[in-house]
């Protein structure tokens, strides 16, 4: 896996992983990297700063590794409080954001599932969508 720094075509930058180089610039030619902030899918390469580790004698092993972990635990926090505010459409969710999107159903937040090609078209046709950052069970199937 390896990671980069992406910057949108309205200058937000954001880091995703991809399996290799040539994986980041299929999926961007295919325009299914979208930026998590505005869903641009018109992305580049950002300038990164090398991953250069700090002096030892900085703080504990422990102190640098709470940030992260942290930082994760509030993402999780956002997405669920996201989720609560929005409706669950399940395996209707293409046609669901389309409908929204061609003013055929009242605007609103939704989720569910998509597969590949369905998010591939809803980004052609420029619906507005994003992806969740962490994986969600159907709400039939948590316990």
């Amino acid at each position: 896996m390896i990671v980069f720094d992406l910057r949108c075509a309205r200058a937000h930058v954001f880091e995703a992983w991809f399996a290799s180089t040539p994986a980041y610039e299929e999926q961007r030619e295919r325009r299914l990297v979208a930026c998590p902030t505005c869903g641009e899918t018109s992305v580049e390469k950002a300038v990164m700063a090398p991953n250069v580790g700090a002096k030892g004698n900085r703080g504990s092993v422990e102190a640098r590794s709470a940030a992260p972990a942290d930082a994760l635990r509030k993402l999780a926090a956002l997405q669920a409080e996201l989720l609560r505010r929005s409706r669950w459409v399940g395996s209707d969710f293409a046609a669901e954001a389309r409908a929204m999107h061609e003013g055929e159903r009242p605007e609103g937040a939704i989720h569910g599932q998509a597969s590949a090609a369905e998010v591939s078209e809803l980004v052609e046709e420029g619906v507005p969508i994003a992806p969740l950052l962490f994986p969600v069970a159907p709400p039939d199937q948590v316990n």
